[in-house]
């Protein structure tokens, strides 16, 4: 699989995150994937001009599967993310929550349904040109 055009983002594990058993608890995960997206889309968007990706979208959907549990330990884990579909007024995140080394684990792959939002106007938009050129080179695997 190419993994070339994916965003690398390694998520600290915090201990008030996890279950009575040490494992992070699920509803956490959202909250990582959230920080990952953050950190892809304000940079990404920031480097290609791209600026209203930054703030005005809203999640329509979300979808979570999880793989493995993962145990508290002091080493973030690394989340992979990348764009998977681009519509007239919605794009996709896509992501993977995993340890590279020594061998691939998957812990979560997840996806999430974003809409550009126009805060001043109060109501749904479409993806600009700007914005669908910026999104495009994102598009991973």
């Amino acid at each position: 699989m190419d993994h070339h055009n994916r965003h690398v983002y390694h998520c600290p594990l915090r201990w008030g995150d996890m279950d009575a058993l040490g494992h992070v608890n699920n509803g956490r995960y959202v909250d990582y994937l959230q920080d990952a997206r953050v950190d892809f889309l304000f940079r990404t968007a920031k480097e290609l001009g791209a600026d209203a990706l930054e703030t005005g979208l809203l999640v329509a959907r979300h979808e979570v599967q999880y793989r493995a549990p993962l145990l508290f330990r002091p080493e973030p884990v690394r989340i992979e993310l990348w764009i998977s579909e681009i519509k007239a007024a919605s794009f996709t995140v896509d992501y993977e929550i995993l340890d590279a080394e020594p061998e691939r684990r998957t812990y979560v792959e997840a996806r999430t349904r974003l809409v550009p939002f126009d805060f001043n106007a109060n109501r749904l938009r479409r993806i600009t040109p700007v914005e669908r050129e910026a999104l495009t080179k994102l598009v991973g695997a």
